[in-house]
């Protein structure tokens, strides 16, 4: 009975284990830097980047200031700061991942689909 139960916590031990490891990997390979064309200006580009820990910054947006980033399993969750005519407004922007390579991420919100290019 022991053997068994010393047995079942190591097994317990490597699926947690692993699962851990795989949900650091996924996050991982959001971490970066995606950019994609302005629109009405393709020689430009702009989008965020994504670093460990949880950290996010705009590229190439200064009315559009990321700040943090989370993934909720098929979800990227974006969040700063929105910067108008004398305002300031807190945002928070869920998109649906709907490809992950490490060259491509395509994120849809809405009827919006949004294709970017990792950078670095």
């Amino acid at each position: 009975m022991k053997r068994a139960s010393i047995f079942f916590m190591a097994c317990l031990v490597c699926l947690l284990t692993s699962c851990c490891g795989m949900q650091l990997r996924e996050q991982a390979s959001l971490i970066g830097q995606w950019v994609e064309p302005v629109p009405g200006n393709e020689s430009a580009f702009q989008g965020f980047s994504l670093e460990s820990g949880g950290l996010a910054s705009s590229v190439n947006m200064a009315t559009l200031q990321y700040q943090t980033w989370r993934r909720d399993g098929n979800r990227l969750v974006l969040s700063g700061k929105s910067i108008g005519n004398r305002q300031t407004i807190n945002f928070e922007d869920s998109y649906v991942i709907k490809k992950l390579t490490s060259r491509e991420l395509i994120l849809q919100k809405g009827n919006g689909t949004f294709v970017f290019q990792r950078k670095n």
